[in-house]
């Protein structure tokens, strides 16, 4: 422990385990949590007795749906470790709990089966992670089940994840029912996990019969770590020893500067190989110490600047929120200064003082109240009100805003109505309820009608959500037919001058803006900026009250009424006169240029999904023609152990069903992935068919 009770940073480690879907996250998080004390049984999926998946929707589907952190301590070379871990989900309609989670870990685990190898969603949240240059470290599980290989499974990651270097850590000895220990290519011992728990390590010479290929993997490893690493590389030219502290050393540092991912192997359900991941978590990963600063922006004076572990003010990002009937639970990850109870801060959005009630450590459903925290940890407070996820607490004296979380768009929605007229507040407060807690859940009110509609990102989100209203809020509701979110954009670009020329009472205002929109596809949909303006200088106020105005106009509807993407639009020019030229008349020019632009014609979009289908060889084709009749794009059929791998674009509206018709066209042996891939042009015809009935019907 450091002075004044926090912890010393060198001895913190935050990360997020991550994968597809059935990947082993949480069987491999719970033997983490029972290998360092934490609980005294192992929880099992099947029995619905996990710690981390606490929701009866997740014991009973038997998947993660919400991410649970949990705070641990690992001893390693006689030294006290505290481990933050986040488990996070694996379905993709649950992206936002994987992208706020990676958003404040300092590593990352990925966790790769060792059967289906490198999936759809695999590769999707290695990509969340590369954009917040998290380090990784992966194991390869499942090497226990039919089928399963590590070598295919590390040459596809290698291949899929050329951006870094792969290096072996271990190699199984034995594969599927043979599965017996693993071979540590570091100090090359084999390791068995004696007992029935597997907490019994045994170290011995490694078996004849895996030697070979022992040598082949050390080989790998060291060549691979030669190709980053000059000291190395010299050693190895030289045909000269390389110490495993060296190469301990150089692997920790190339890890932790995103260039290595070292491999690691076994099966958490047999409790193969578990422990040695815990240790190269301490070994590998980084510290909060070692990770570069965090950047904000300084309130006061609107410039970047940087917060640092050893800045005195404090600072923090609230990641997570989970939503009570008095109070909020607020997950948050602290990066400067020192946090004690009672203290007052400053929300940077609402520029309101907040104060921390209670301080809480973290273990999934559970807490334990402590009385201060230092920079680089995960706790969770309460206390603060109108505080949301990505919202920056900081010290008064220094207020800054760090940058946000960006979450996808809802691309589904359904009519919510209460059952009994009486449960309709009850019913809409439990959806703003649950919108607080999800980022990627939107609640509104339809126009025309005055329905409850609630937007969300997949049809399971929808059903998930739909299901904790009736069970845990006990309300009885009536929900509509799914419905696409559609999209506009503008059809050309244009440059267009809008104009404010009112008079108001006795004051006159006149302003005129250039504004240059242009239709392109961006991965935040929108984007504005504001070019050099030329001539007479502009007052600061004028540029920000424009580029706020078209921030936020341009996430209005367009034409037909759904929201605009896939524009940008550049400020070119501001002319007024100081006595007629306010925030608001610049605002009024603002929002007259963007009504021009959208007058002069909009683009129908609808959301695309990319899909991956494993099936066997015997109903592929069957699939695929179902798939064609459903305007879908097959981009390949790869041969993969035991069947194929199909990957596809499909336009989301012609995937409602889509869970329950692939069981009956593979006799319940096919699989799938899908993800959110962007939005396309739809037809004539699919155009008249999404404009026909803007209603939501009740089924």
């Amino acid at each position: 422990m450091a002075a004044g009770g926090t912890i010393d940073l060198h001895t913190i480690r935050n990360i997020g385990v991550i994968a597809h879907i059935d990947a082993g996250k949480t069987t491999l998080t719970e033997r983490f949590l029972y290998y360092t004390g934490k609980t005294h049984r192992i929880g099992s999926i099947d029995a619905g007795t996990t710690v981390m998946d606490y929701l009866d929707e997740e014991r009973d589907r038997g998947i993660t749906i919400v991410s649970a952190a949990a705070s641990f301590n690992w001893q390693r070379n006689n030294d006290d470790y505290l481990v933050h871990l986040i488990d996070t989900p694996g379905h993709i309609d649950f992206t936002a709990e994987v992208e706020r989670s990676i958003r404040v870990s300092d590593g990352a685990l990925v966790i790769f089966s060792g059967v289906e190898g490198v999936e759809a969603q695999s590769e999707k949240v290695w990509r969340q992670s590369d954009h917040y240059n998290v380090p990784k470290i992966a194991f390869i599980n499942k090497l226990d089940r039919l089928g399963a290989s590590f070598r295919r499974t590390f040459d596809e990651i290698t291949d899929k994840f050329p951006q870094v270097k792969a290096v072996p850590m271990q190699i199984p000895i034995g594969m599927e029912s043979d599965l017996r220990g693993v071979v540590d290519l570091i100090s090359m011992k084999a390791l068995y996990f004696d007992g029935e728990d597997g907490g019994d390590i045994r170290v011995e010479e490694i078996p004849e019969e895996v030697l070979d290929e022992a040598e082949f993997s050390r080989e790998e490893l060291i060549s691979g770590m030669a190709d980053v690493c000059d000291e190395i590389a010299s050693l190895y030219l030289e045909e000269a020893e390389i110490p495993d502290d060296l190469l301990i050393m150089q692997l920790r540092r190339y890890v932790v500067c995103g260039i290595v991912c070292p491999i690691f192997c076994g099966s958490a359900k047999s409790n193969i190989g578990i422990q040695p991941v815990l240790d190269a978590v301490i070994d590998f990963l980084p510290s909060p110490y070692d990770r570069y600063n965090c950047h904000g922006t300084d309130l006061r004076t609107g410039k970047e600047v940087e917060v640092n572990v050893e800045d005195q003010e404090f600072c923090g990002l609230i990641f997570k929120l989970v939503a009570g009937p008095s109070a909020d639970l607020l997950y948050l990850r602290t990066y400067s200064g020192i946090l004690k109870l009672n203290d007052m801060l400053v929300n940077s959005r609402t520029d309101k003082k907040v104060r921390v009630k209670r301080i809480l450590r973290l273990y999934s459903k559970s807490v334990e109240s402590v009385e201060e925290v230092g920079p680089g940890d995960i706790v969770g407070i309460m206390g603060p009100s109108e505080t949301f996820t990505g919202d920056t607490l900081c010290a008064p004296q220094r207020q800054i805003a760090l940058e946000s979380i960006d979450f996808p768009q809802p691309v589904i929605s359904i009519a919510v109505e209460p059952k009994s007229a009486k449960d309709r507040d009850k019913l809409e407060s439990t959806l703003d309820m649950l919108c607080r807690e999800d980022p990627t859940l939107e609640l509104k009110h339809h126009e025309g009608t005055g329905q409850l509609i609630l937007s969300g990102m997949g049809e399971l989100h929808l059903e998930i959500n739909s299901n904790r209203i009736q069970n845990e809020f006990n309300i009885e509701a009536r929900y509509g037919k799914p419905r696409v979110a559609y999209r506009e954009t503008i059809q050309k670009p244009c440059v267009i001058t809008g104009i404010f020329d009112k008079t108001i009472g006795d004051n006159e205002f006149y302003t005129e803006v250039d504004i240059e929109f242009t239709p392109v596809k961006l991965e935040q949909g929108i984007e504005v900026s504001v070019a050099p303006i030329k001539g007479k200088n502009i007052p600061n106020a004028w540029i920000n009250a424009a580029a706020e105005t078209l921030t936020n106009g341009l996430k209005s509807g367009g034409n037909l009424g759904y929201s605009l993407i896939y524009i940008k639009g550049v400020v070119k020019g501001i002319r007024g006169l100081p006595e007629k030229t306010t925030e608001g008349s610049v605002a009024g020019a603002v929002l007259n240029a963007l009504q021009k632009a959208i007058s002069e014609g909009t683009t129908l979009l609808e959301p695309l999904m990319k899909l991956e289908i494993t099936a066997p060889d015997e109903v592929i084709g069957e699939i695929t023609g179902y798939l064609q009749m459903r305007r879908a794009i097959i981009h390949g059929i790869d041969n993969i152990p035991g069947g194929r791998r199909l990957n596809c674009e499909v336009p989301l509206a012609e995937m409602f069903g889509f869970s329950s018709a692939l069981p009956k066209l593979s006799g319940g042996r096919a699989g799938f992935s899908m993800e959110p891939h962007g939005y396309q042009e739809i037809s004539r015809e699919e155009l008249q068919k999404a404009t026909a009935d803007r209603g939501y019907s009740f089924s």
